[in-house]
Protein backbone atom coordinates (compact mmCIF):
# COMPACT_ATOMS: atom_id res chain seq x y z
CA UNK A 1 0.00 0.00 0.00
CA UNK A 2 1.54 3.58 -1.02
CA UNK A 3 2.17 5.74 1.92
CA UNK A 4 0.17 8.27 2.59
CA UNK A 5 2.30 11.94 3.20
CA UNK A 6 0.89 15.24 4.22
CA UNK A 7 2.94 18.77 3.34
CA UNK A 8 2.16 19.08 7.27
CA UNK A 9 3.28 15.48 8.56
CA UNK A 10 6.26 16.41 11.11
CA UNK A 11 7.08 12.94 11.77
CA UNK A 12 8.23 12.84 7.81
CA UNK A 13 11.79 13.39 6.92
CA UNK A 14 11.94 15.83 4.00
CA UNK A 15 14.85 15.35 1.33
CA UNK A 16 16.25 18.81 1.00
CA UNK A 17 17.64 17.69 -2.68
CA UNK A 18 15.10 14.84 -4.69
CA UNK A 19 17.32 14.29 -8.35
CA UNK A 20 15.67 11.79 -11.03
CA UNK A 21 16.85 9.84 -13.57
CA UNK A 22 13.68 9.61 -16.34
CA UNK A 23 14.38 6.95 -17.85
CA UNK A 24 11.82 5.55 -20.24
CA UNK A 25 10.22 7.67 -22.69
CA UNK A 26 11.73 5.59 -25.62
CA UNK A 27 10.28 2.26 -24.22
CA UNK A 28 6.95 3.56 -23.18
CA UNK A 29 6.11 4.52 -26.76
CA UNK A 30 7.32 1.40 -28.29
CA UNK A 31 4.87 -1.09 -26.01
CA UNK A 32 2.19 1.60 -27.49
CA UNK A 33 3.37 1.45 -30.82
CA UNK A 34 4.40 5.21 -30.95
CA UNK A 35 7.26 7.28 -32.09
CA UNK A 36 9.69 8.04 -29.74
CA UNK A 37 8.63 11.60 -29.62
CA UNK A 38 5.19 10.69 -27.89
CA UNK A 39 7.21 9.44 -25.12
CA UNK A 40 9.18 12.20 -24.54
CA UNK A 41 5.99 14.28 -24.80
CA UNK A 42 4.78 12.60 -22.09
CA UNK A 43 7.64 12.30 -20.20
CA UNK A 44 7.07 16.64 -20.10
CA UNK A 45 3.85 15.61 -18.36
CA UNK A 46 5.45 13.86 -15.59
CA UNK A 47 8.14 16.68 -15.40
CA UNK A 48 5.09 18.80 -14.65
CA UNK A 49 4.06 16.42 -11.63
CA UNK A 50 7.34 16.33 -10.25
CA UNK A 51 7.46 19.57 -9.70
CA UNK A 52 4.32 19.90 -8.58
CA UNK A 53 4.73 16.86 -6.28
CA UNK A 54 8.16 18.71 -4.86
CA UNK A 55 6.61 21.91 -4.49
CA UNK A 56 3.96 20.15 -2.59
CA UNK A 57 5.83 18.49 -0.29
CA UNK A 58 8.42 20.43 0.53
CA UNK A 59 11.38 19.91 -1.46
CA UNK A 60 13.71 22.79 -1.62
CA UNK A 61 15.85 21.28 -4.32
CA UNK A 62 14.67 18.95 -7.71
CA UNK A 63 17.37 18.15 -10.01
CA UNK A 64 16.31 16.46 -13.48
CA UNK A 65 18.27 14.43 -15.93
CA UNK A 66 17.52 15.64 -19.64
CA UNK A 67 19.53 15.41 -21.58
CA UNK A 68 23.12 14.15 -21.52
CA UNK A 69 26.91 14.90 -23.27
CA UNK A 70 25.76 11.02 -24.20
CA UNK A 71 22.52 11.63 -25.86
CA UNK A 72 23.99 13.66 -28.90
CA UNK A 73 24.90 10.63 -30.62
CA UNK A 74 20.91 9.57 -30.71
CA UNK A 75 19.53 9.81 -34.12
CA UNK A 76 19.66 13.58 -35.45
CA UNK A 77 15.75 13.06 -35.87
CA UNK A 78 14.82 12.35 -32.41
CA UNK A 79 17.65 15.31 -31.28
CA UNK A 80 15.75 17.73 -33.16
CA UNK A 81 12.57 16.52 -31.47
CA UNK A 82 13.83 17.03 -28.08
CA UNK A 83 15.43 20.23 -28.87
CA UNK A 84 12.05 21.14 -30.08
CA UNK A 85 10.64 20.40 -26.87
CA UNK A 86 12.30 22.13 -24.89
CA UNK A 87 11.88 25.30 -26.74
CA UNK A 88 8.44 24.85 -26.31
CA UNK A 89 8.61 24.36 -22.39
CA UNK A 90 11.06 27.45 -22.42
CA UNK A 91 8.78 29.40 -23.96
CA UNK A 92 5.32 27.88 -22.59
CA UNK A 93 5.84 26.70 -19.24
CA UNK A 94 8.25 29.32 -17.82
CA UNK A 95 5.52 31.69 -16.49
CA UNK A 96 4.03 29.14 -14.62
CA UNK A 97 6.67 28.15 -13.06
CA UNK A 98 7.57 32.02 -12.13
CA UNK A 99 4.02 32.12 -10.65
CA UNK A 100 4.70 29.17 -8.40
CA UNK A 101 8.03 30.97 -7.38
CA UNK A 102 10.14 28.16 -8.58
CA UNK A 103 13.74 29.26 -9.86
CA UNK A 104 15.21 27.79 -13.01
CA UNK A 105 18.64 26.58 -13.02
CA UNK A 106 20.28 25.04 -15.84
CA UNK A 107 23.55 23.17 -15.80
CA UNK A 108 25.51 21.65 -18.27
CA UNK A 109 27.07 22.83 -21.59
CA UNK A 110 25.60 25.61 -23.16
CA UNK A 111 28.04 25.43 -25.75
CA UNK A 112 26.25 22.51 -27.59
CA UNK A 113 23.41 23.75 -27.68
CA UNK A 114 21.71 26.55 -30.09
CA UNK A 115 22.25 30.12 -29.42
CA UNK A 116 18.09 30.49 -29.38
CA UNK A 117 17.70 27.65 -26.89
CA UNK A 118 21.03 29.55 -24.77
CA UNK A 119 19.03 32.67 -24.89
CA UNK A 120 15.69 31.12 -23.70
CA UNK A 121 17.82 29.67 -21.08
CA UNK A 122 19.43 33.00 -19.83
CA UNK A 123 16.38 34.83 -20.11
CA UNK A 124 14.53 32.53 -18.01
CA UNK A 125 17.19 32.35 -15.36
CA UNK A 126 17.36 35.53 -15.46
CA UNK A 127 13.38 35.80 -14.69
CA UNK A 128 13.28 33.74 -11.84
CA UNK A 129 16.43 34.69 -10.46
CA UNK A 130 14.45 35.55 -6.78
CA UNK A 131 12.30 32.67 -6.60
CA UNK A 132 12.89 30.83 -3.31
CA UNK A 133 10.02 27.71 -2.99
CA UNK A 134 12.05 25.83 -5.28
CA UNK A 135 15.50 25.41 -6.89
CA UNK A 136 14.33 23.50 -10.64
CA UNK A 137 18.01 22.16 -11.54
CA UNK A 138 17.98 21.16 -15.23
CA UNK A 139 21.04 18.96 -16.16
CA UNK A 140 20.92 19.39 -20.07
CA UNK A 141 23.59 18.57 -22.68
CA UNK A 142 25.33 17.33 -19.17
CA UNK A 143 27.82 14.35 -18.06
CA UNK A 144 29.52 14.36 -14.63
CA UNK A 145 33.40 13.35 -16.04
CA UNK A 146 33.38 16.36 -18.20
CA UNK A 147 31.91 18.58 -15.09
CA UNK A 148 34.73 16.90 -13.02
CA UNK A 149 37.47 17.43 -15.59
CA UNK A 150 36.50 21.15 -16.60
CA UNK A 151 36.81 21.47 -12.67
CA UNK A 152 40.71 19.89 -12.72
CA UNK A 153 41.48 21.98 -15.68
CA UNK A 154 40.43 25.22 -13.97
CA UNK A 155 42.56 23.94 -11.11
CA UNK A 156 45.60 23.10 -12.68
CA UNK A 157 45.97 26.30 -14.59
CA UNK A 158 45.23 28.31 -11.43
CA UNK A 159 48.26 25.88 -10.08
CA UNK A 160 50.22 27.16 -13.31
CA UNK A 161 49.60 30.69 -12.67
CA UNK A 162 50.92 30.23 -9.40
CA UNK A 163 47.21 31.38 -7.86
CA UNK A 164 47.03 28.15 -6.37
CA UNK A 165 49.28 25.93 -4.15
CA UNK A 166 48.11 22.31 -4.90
CA UNK A 167 48.08 22.04 -0.93
CA UNK A 168 44.99 24.11 -1.00
CA UNK A 169 43.19 22.02 -3.09
CA UNK A 170 40.53 20.75 -0.57
CA UNK A 171 36.45 19.16 -1.48
CA UNK A 172 34.90 22.36 -0.60
CA UNK A 173 37.23 23.96 -3.90
CA UNK A 174 36.36 20.99 -6.33
CA UNK A 175 32.63 21.64 -5.57
CA UNK A 176 33.37 25.26 -6.28
CA UNK A 177 34.06 24.79 -9.30
CA UNK A 178 31.08 22.16 -10.24
CA UNK A 179 28.19 23.36 -12.73
CA UNK A 180 26.23 22.49 -9.05
CA UNK A 181 28.42 25.01 -7.11
CA UNK A 182 26.26 26.79 -4.76
CA UNK A 183 23.71 24.19 -4.58
CA UNK A 184 23.33 21.48 -1.93
CA UNK A 185 24.25 17.73 -2.75
CA UNK A 186 21.13 15.60 -3.36
CA UNK A 187 19.51 13.71 -0.44
CA UNK A 188 17.94 11.23 -2.97
CA UNK A 189 18.39 9.85 -6.33
CA UNK A 190 14.92 8.30 -7.89
CA UNK A 191 15.85 6.64 -11.74
CA UNK A 192 12.63 5.20 -13.54
CA UNK A 193 12.15 2.43 -15.61
CA UNK A 194 13.51 -0.35 -13.88
CA UNK A 195 17.49 0.57 -14.42
CA UNK A 196 19.82 0.49 -11.93
CA UNK A 197 23.03 2.52 -12.44
CA UNK A 198 23.68 6.40 -12.74
CA UNK A 199 24.46 6.71 -16.07
CA UNK A 200 27.60 9.67 -15.44
CA UNK A 201 24.90 11.49 -13.78
CA UNK A 202 26.18 13.45 -10.28
CA UNK A 203 28.88 11.12 -9.67
CA UNK A 204 30.60 13.56 -6.98
CA UNK A 205 27.56 15.45 -5.45
CA UNK A 206 25.82 11.82 -5.19
CA UNK A 207 28.29 10.39 -2.72
CA UNK A 208 25.96 9.57 0.05
CA UNK A 209 22.70 10.06 -1.42
CA UNK A 210 19.86 7.25 -1.38
CA UNK A 211 19.49 5.63 -4.27
CA UNK A 212 15.94 3.89 -5.02
CA UNK A 213 14.95 2.55 -8.39
CA UNK A 214 11.36 2.14 -9.57
CA UNK A 215 10.29 0.10 -12.28
CA UNK A 216 7.59 2.60 -14.06
CA UNK A 217 8.48 4.33 -16.91
CA UNK A 218 8.89 8.04 -16.82
CA UNK A 219 5.80 8.92 -18.33
CA UNK A 220 3.68 6.80 -15.95
CA UNK A 221 5.74 8.59 -12.79
CA UNK A 222 3.28 10.36 -10.85
CA UNK A 223 2.54 12.01 -7.39
CA UNK A 224 2.53 8.46 -5.69
CA UNK A 225 5.58 7.03 -7.25
CA UNK A 226 7.08 10.95 -5.65
CA UNK A 227 5.51 9.78 -2.00
CA UNK A 228 6.49 6.03 -2.00
CA UNK A 229 10.32 6.91 -2.82
CA UNK A 230 9.93 9.83 0.12
CA UNK A 231 8.40 6.92 2.06
CA UNK A 232 11.64 4.86 1.33
CA UNK A 233 13.88 7.62 1.85
CA UNK A 234 12.49 7.76 5.85
CA UNK A 235 13.49 3.97 5.58
CA UNK A 236 16.92 4.41 5.36
CA UNK A 237 19.36 4.61 7.94
CA UNK A 238 22.11 7.61 6.88
CA UNK A 239 24.70 7.11 8.56
CA UNK A 240 27.66 9.15 6.26
CA UNK A 241 30.20 6.23 7.32
CA UNK A 242 29.77 6.91 10.80
CA UNK A 243 28.11 4.50 13.42
CA UNK A 244 24.86 5.83 14.71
Amino acid sequence: MTAELSPQNASMDIPNHVAIIMDGNGRWAKARGLPRISGHKEGAVAVKLAIESAIKYGVRYLTLFSFSSENWSRPVEEVNDLMGLLRRYLIEEIEELHKNNVRLRVIGERGDLSPDIVDLIETSEKQTSKNTTLDLVIALSYGSRRELTNAVKILVGQSNLGELNVDEIDENMIGRYLDTSGIPDPDLLIRTSGEKRISNFLLWQLAYAELIFIDRLWPDFNESDFIEAISEFNRRERRFGTIL
